[in-house]
């Protein structure tokens, strides 16, 4: 099993054992990945195109990056596994079609 695998089923896990499905449809779930975007970029905003690289910020700063991630990620995973997604799939044919492109 593929580790995208493995998280969405422990994503999945974690919201059934909240009762969560109910509030998990694919409108609701592409809200919450714009939202936890917004975070993300809020994380950024202020900072200069120098001051966002890795080898300039703090330890603490990176960490609330890297949490943000992965509330878009969580996020992403349970919308694709929701609608039947396979995100590796889906990845490397937008990846083709973006090679024939750029």
């Amino acid at each position: 099993m593929s580790e995208i695998n493995n998280l969405k089923a422990e994503i999945k896990a974690f919201a059934d054992a909240r009762n969560w499905e109910q509030f998990h449809t694919p409108k609701n779930l592409s809200m919450a990945v714009a939202g936890e975007a917004g975070e993300l970029v809020a994380e950024f905003q202020w900072l200069t195109a120098e001051e966002s690289k890795l080898s300039q910020l703090a330890p603490s700063k990176l960490s609330d990056i890297e949490l943000e991630i992965a509330d878009v990620a969580i996020y992403l995973i349970r919308l694709a596994d929701v609608l039947n997604v396979d995100v590796a799939s889906v990845v490397r044919k937008k990846l083709a079609i973006n090679e024939s492109r750029f």
